[in-house]
């Protein structure tokens, strides 16, 4: 909400490369913004709506190629209707994952150079969670990407880990980095991996 600037914060600032973004249009900052939530907001019409809703004015190639690099084009090639299919009120017709994956094809569609994903992943397998992330890392060139997960294996191939508790910084470096310290990370990760 602060980022999009739904609300300005009354002390400090939120600064993007730089730049409070108080100083800038919140229609600009919107544009160049594109926000994965773990909850997914889909509205009562088709996929390729809720994908086209990235890009207002996309084509069909580019809501498909979108959907092809979020790995849900197969699934919705399946289906009866396809593309035309209807989601359901808030997308009830679509598992969890399903609905990760469209939102993921929205944002990639709108192509924004700040792309956001806040557990866009939790609720995918293991095989489409890994397909999507080698996609994100090709996309994300020249593109600041930030993860915000609690599965680790979601940002072991992240430039830099921020490990933080109670809303402050405790830990950053890269994966092996963090591993070599021994600290929270370090044990949050063993104990991710045992329970695998």
């Amino acid at each position: 909400r602060l980022l999009y600037r739904f609300y300005d914060i009354d002390s400090g600032a939120i600064r993007i490369d730089g730049q409070d973004i108080r100083q800038v249009t919140q229609a600009s900052l919107r544009r160049s913004i594109g926000i994965v939530p773990q909850d997914t907001v889909l509205f009562n019409d088709t996929v390729a709506y809720n994908i086209a809703y990235g890009r207002p004015g996309a084509g069909q190639a580019e809501v498909e190629a979108a959907a092809r690099a979020a790995h849900i084009h197969a699934f919705i090639a399946a289906t009866p209707a396809g593309y035309d299919t209807m989601v359901g009120e808030r997308g009830l017709k679509l598992s969890g994952g399903e609905k990760q994956r469209v939102a993921i094809a929205r944002t990639l569609l709108k192509n924004p150079p700040l792309l956001i994903f806040d557990e866009a992943t939790s609720a995918l397998d293991s095989t489409n969670e890994r397909a999507i992330q080698a996609e994100l890392e090709s996309v994300g060139q020249n593109k600041t990407v930030l993860v915000i997960a609690h599965r680790l294996s979601t940002v072991v191939d992240a430039h830099e880990i921020l490990v933080l508790e109670q809303g402050r910084i405790i830990e950053r470096g890269r994966h092996d980095e963090l591993l070599v310290k021994n600290g929270r990370y370090a044990e949050m990760w063993r104990l991710q991996q045992s329970a695998d």
